[in-house]
């Protein structure tokens, strides 16, 4: 087993960890070691970690999780053990995860909610970041669990593959619970003490706030591009069928304006559901994600589909636009008043080469596939 340590300039707080967690290990009768993973301090916490009886390896790049990275490519255990060098974590609970692991999970997880000491925790990130966060988290990724953002928790080594972490920054900690969902790891969580840190915190609230809900979204394409999109382009086309059939709604009727902005709610609607497809390609091929959603639709429509699907609307469009010459040549070339089918003829015509080049866009995208 091995407990990894990220530690940027904690010289105040290296050696206590450290010994708490050789103590912990000495204690509960494991085999195990501590690795402290140097993120490039300009203090004497390398230096001093190493006095405690700390494995110290050097990660030059700067971040919470390449420092992780670094760390578990040095650890040599088949647990992993991950806790702060800050005094926040009491690593005397080091064997309650490893019990978790023995039992066969994969991630195990620390919940700090429902036992943190006076002044550890600002009430803002209390009551409200951390709640907020970990309640989205699970809304889009359904993992269950309540603090997303512990900083102490145990991963079993087997099962870092099929994470396949990457992010170097402070969102490394929600790509870990993230990808442990996606992959369909077991994970599991027990309530933890959560004590006042030692020496200057390095958080700052709204910009690590701010990274963790950007790659929340980022990481779920489907709530961030597919449900907005569909829902704009089905209200656009509802208001477009509305005024196109005279249809008497709310008491009054709908013309030319109405019939514009449905145009742009369903042009608008369509370019983000493309967007989200190919958003769903990248994270298939390029990042590693696990979507049984987009390889079910994947295996059912191709290339041809899409092109198909986009060259039926370009048609309908252009055919729209041949009525309305022929009707301006029938009336001599004269006034032309053709403004609802127009205005239907250009919404096709966009929204069908939108389809057409998205269809390529998502093949291009799925070289990937055939070249892995």
């Amino acid at each position: 087993m091995s407990v990894v340590i990220p530690c940027l300039n904690e010289e105040e707080n290296i050696v206590a960890v450290v010994t708490q967690a050789r103590e912990a290990i000495a204690d509960s009768g494991i085999t195990g070691e501590v690795v402290v993973a140097n993120n490039n301090s300009t203090d004497r916490s390398a230096e001093l970690a190493e006095q405690a009886g700390a494995r110290v390896v050097h990660v030059p790049t700067r971040g919470y999780g390449a420092a992780y990275m670094g760390g578990f490519s040095a650890a040599q255990g088949k647990y992993i053990v991950m806790g702060d060098a800050d005094l926040t974590y009491d690593f005397h609970e080091i064997p309650n995860f490893v019990r978790e692991l023995d039992d066969g999970a994969d991630l195990v997880m620390g919940n700090r909610m429902k036992n943190i000491q006076p002044g550890a925790m600002p009430w803002l990130h209390q009551y409200v970041g951390n709640p907020l966060l970990s309640g989205f988290l699970n809304m889009l990724f359904k993992t269950g669990v309540r603090d997303a953002h512990c900083g102490m928790r145990a991963v079993r080594r087997s099962a870092l593959p099929a994470m396949d972490l990457r992010t170097p920054g402070m969102e490394f900690a929600s790509e870990m619970v993230i990808r442990a969902s996606k992959a369909n790891l077991d994970i599991r969580e027990f309530d933890i003490q959560y004590h006042p840190r030692g020496g200057e915190s390095k958080l700052s609230t709204w910009r690590d706030g701010w990274r963790h809900l950007r790659f929340l979204l980022a990481h779920s394409p489907t709530h961030l591009f597919l449900f907005p999109g569909i829902f704009l382009a089905i209200v656009g086309l509802l208001v477009m069928g509305t005024v196109i059939s005279g249809i008497d709604f709310l008491g009054r009727d709908w013309s030319i304006h109405s019939l514009m902005a449905g145009s742009l709610l369903t042009i608008i609607g369509t370019q983000i559901v493309s967007l989200g497809l190919c958003a769903h390609a990248y994270g298939m091929y390029f990042m590693g994600d696990v979507d049984p959603w987009f390889d079910r639709m994947r295996s059912r429509f191709r290339l041809e589909h899409g092109l198909a699907i986009g060259g039926v609307v370009i048609l309908v469009g252009f055919i729209a636009a041949a009525i309305i010459v022929i009707r301006w040549a029938a009336d001599d070339f004269g006034a032309l008043s053709q403004v609802n089918l127009a205005i239907t003829a250009v919404t096709a015509i966009v929204i069908g080469v939108q389809i057409f080049f998205s269809s390529f866009l998502l093949s291009i995208i799925g070289l990937r596939r055939s070249a892995g």
